[in-house]
Parts: structure tokens; sequence; C-alpha cells
């Protein structure tokens, strides 16, 4: 490996994190190409379903002729399949790019080494496992999918200053201020689906969109054993798709999805596998309590994301307890954020 490797691929994830919130199910990738040691072209997977990174380093290129004698530094194993797509490799391989650097091996199934494997058998010189923990963290929801057949798990809640989750109102009480608020809807626009319960959906009637800010929204996952929420709930809107976990249906309804549900087994195990069945490679869970202590104590998450707010409650539903290794903290106005990762 050279000295420079690990600053074009730092540059190449840079690019890879510009795509974070279109490119699901696909992996964020980023690509630079260089020659001689200069940069002569960039790019990176845009959106879902539209060229790759490759494609749009090489159109980014003015003179193709280079590209023989030229590096390319891509963030992910080029692919070798066809899907929405042609495959990434051939298109290295039809330029007879002299070398290739690549941070992570792609662990999706139809790839998954045959990209660098048609790369070599093509004469071109591959470099991988350069920056591999950055990379990984790029695309963690990617691999968490890929390689533990599960989307990957957010937990996200909201507590007093005195640890209480809610004052048990039958009314919806803020926690958080103005700014927190909106740094939710922007972690939702970059996820593929989001879950609360029943008591959530009554009390605070959300509906579980990015309205704050511009991005996708969400899956909507809803616990609701008796279908007890009312139809014109706005968890029902038609701003985006609603999976119910219940026991009385399973059935499609236009852009509600019914699914019977075992209530006496863990819930947060049931979810995790509905979310891979259809592809949703990350989950917020926001709550409440009960729900959120279920995925904790199966240890079926990898982030939790917790607010504390100003507010004094001294009775209520109390925070869930959770043990983890704190990676962020940072205050938001008058709120307090601090990000856990499961040891």
């Amino acid at each position: 490996m050279k000295k420079s490797d690990e600053t074009y691929i730092q540059r190449a994830l840079l690019l890879a994190n510009l795509g974070k919130f279109e490119t699901s199910p696909n992996p964020r990738v980023g690509a630079v190409i260089v020659h001689q040691g200069k940069i002569i072209g960039e790019g990176f997977h845009r959106k879902y379903g539209q060229p790759h990174a490759e494609v749009n380093a090489v159109a980014s290129v003015h003179d193709k002729k280079l590209l023989k004698d030229a590096t390319i530094f891509v963030t992910l194993e080029p692919c070798s399949h066809t899907g929405k797509t042609p495959p990434c490799a051939d298109l290295l391989i039809h330029h007879h790019f002299k070398r290739v650097v690549i941070c992570n091996k792609d662990p999706f199934d139809e790839v998954n080494g045959s990209g660098i494997l048609k790369l070599e058998r093509a004469g071109i010189e591959v470099e991988t496992g350069v920056l591999e923990e950055e990379g990984r963290t790029v695309n963690q929801r990617f691999f968490t999918f890929h390689e533990k057949k599960r989307p990957y798990i957010i937990l996200k809640w909201a507590q007093s200053a005195d640890g209480f989750i809610t004052d048990n109102k039958k009314e919806q009480t803020w926690i958080t201020g103005s700014l927190s608020k909106q740094l939710v809807h922007n972690w939702r626009a970059e996820e593929a689906a989001i879950l609360i319960g029943k008591t959530t959906a009554l009390v605070d009637n959300p509906e579980l969109t990015t309205r704050e800010v511009e991005g996708k929204n969400p899956t909507r996952i809803v616990v609701d054993e008796n279908l007890s929420i009312p139809e014109e709930a706005l968890i029902y809107s038609k701003e985006a798709p609603t999976i119910v976990l219940n026991v009385k249906k399973s059935k499609k309804e236009e852009h509600v999805e019914y699914i019977a549900s075992n209530f006496r087994e863990n819930l947060a195990q049931q979810v995790a596998k509905i979310c891979f069945e259809r592809n949703l490679q990350s989950l917020i869970v926001e709550g409440g309590t009960n729900i959120l202590e279920q995925f904790i104590h199966a240890s079926l998450w990898d982030e939790a994301r917790i607010f504390k707010g100003q507010a004094i409650f001294k009775h209520g539903i109390a925070a869930p307890k959770i043990n983890g290794t704190v990676v962020h903290h940072q205050h938001i106005q008058s709120d307090e954020l601090t990000v856990l990762r499961n040891l």
C-alpha cells in the first residue's frame, strides 16, 4: 500500500457520505480517480437505481485515454453483477485501469469478492482493506444488514432531568427543544424504518415524517395488538407506508400492511425479521419504554440516542435502563444528547 492511498480513500469516504439520504438499500460509495498524483475524476452513488460511484467518476474524466494509467480509489468493492445498473467491475476493465484500491469487500452475496476476482483476472492490480474500519462505519447499516441478517437498530428517546420518559398524562408533553426536534427529523431521513407503540400513537398522534427537513420519509411500523388506533390517526396518512403489528389480521390495504404477530414472543425479534424480509436496512425505535426495553433485553440494538431535557416530572414512566459505550455527547440548546454503542 502506498502512503497516499489512505488520503485518496479518505476523500472517497467523504464523497460516499454525500449520498447518505438517497442510496438505501444500496450502500454509500465514493470513488476518486488519480493519474500521476493528480485527481482527474470523482463521483459518488447519488440515488438508488442511478449510476454507481465508479460510473460517475469515470464520466467526470475529460480525457478517457488517461484511465489506462490511472488508479481508482473506491470505498466498496466494484459490483460484478447486473442489478439496476451494469457491473462496475466490467466498466473498470473496459477502460484498462492500472490499479484499483478498495476500502471494503462487499458483503452482499451476489458480489462478496467476485468483483475483486474479476478485476484481478483481467490483469488489474487490486489493493483491499485501506481504512477498512472507517469504511465499515460509513456503511454500518449495509454491513449489519448483510452480515447479521437484520436492520441496523437505533434506539431513541427523550427523558426528563429526573429520568422519566413521560409524566403519564394523557396528552403530549415535549421534553426537548426545537433544534433537537429538527435533528430527529434529520435522523429519520437517513433511516429506512421507524417504530412506535400504540400508546405513543394514541397520546402524541405522530406523523413520523421528515417534515422539518428535506428528505424521504421512513416506513412506519406501529405495534397495535388489538387495532385500537383510529383510522384517522396521522400514522395512517399517505405520506409513507405503514406496517401494523397486531393479533387480528394479515392484510395489505393500499399503503398500510397489517401483520398478525405473536405478542407472547419477543416483538423486537419479530420486527427485525419483518424489516429484513422487506429490505429495510435500518430502524429507529422511538418508544415507548416497554418496546424500547424489549430491544434492550434482546440486545437487538446498535446505537442508543438519548436526549435529556430540563423538565422535572417527579413521577411518571421511567426511562429505560441501558448499558453501552458513550461515543458522543453534546449540548443542543438546553438539551443534552448522549449516544451509546452496544457493547
